[in-house]
């Protein structure tokens, strides 16, 4: 993953976006990148043509089945949410009205935003196809936005990854996180009664941040 820092190289201020109805399929070309806003973030696929998209997704049920038919399903909140934990998740190929789960579709080739100029489009398609499959996840340094920005402009980079950690930063790095993380901290001790309690709940809580940022 590149430094934080590099990100100003690759991206300005402000994103053009168009957006188009998903039922609307002739609005689409193959190889174009294509977001669906969602609650906490935005996700991220490559439009392959005839009502296709291609996606990176966390999804547990391929670590425990074998069953084409249920994995070709479209992936619910639990499995996502399980995929994520287990960093379990698979490029997969699903209709556009499947992968916009009932939110407007925007069309974003990023060329207002990223300096990198786009790739042909036969060959964008060509890379999110290739990928096809299982594959490792991260949340933060391997998310559905990483795969396309590969696709596309050959930059294994995530802009909402970016907004994240600097938020991240801002806030743990602030004073008065500072204070409230000490009145909890003593809070905690209080409520547990002792300091091995809280040693256990800290370095579970530890344990699992890790887990899940590495």
């Amino acid at each position: 993953m590149f430094p934080l820092q590099l990100f100003n190289i690759f991206f300005t201020a402000s994103t053009v976006q168009e957006r188009v109805s998903k039922d609307d399929l002739s609005q689409y070309t193959r190889g174009d990148l294509l977001e669906v806003p969602r609650t906490l973030f935005t996700h991220f696929g490559i439009y392959l043509g005839d009502n296709r998209v291609a996606h990176l997704i966390p999804d547990i049920l391929p670590v425990f089945s074998q069953n084409k038919a249920a994995i070709s399903e479209m992936v619910t909140n639990l499995r996502l949410i399980l995929g994520v934990v287990a960093k379990a998740a698979s490029v997969r190929v699903d209709s556009v009205a499947d992968f916009a789960y009932g939110s407007e579709v925007l069309v974003n080739h990023m060329d207002a935003v990223c300096n990198q100029p786009a790739l042909e489009a036969e060959e964008v398609a060509r890379r999110a196809e290739e990928l096809l499959g299982s594959i490792s996840y991260s949340l933060l340094w391997y998310n559905c936005e990483h795969y396309v920005m590969y696709c596309r402009y050959g930059l294994v980079i995530s802009y909402q990854t970016y907004q994240f950690c600097t938020a991240v930063r801002k806030t743990v790095c602030s004073r008065t996180s500072a204070y409230l993380t000490a009145l909890l901290g003593v809070g905690a001790m209080l409520y547990l009664g002792s300091a091995a309690s809280l040693t256990s709940v800290i370095f579970l809580l530890v344990s699992f941040i890790l887990w899940m940022t590495s």
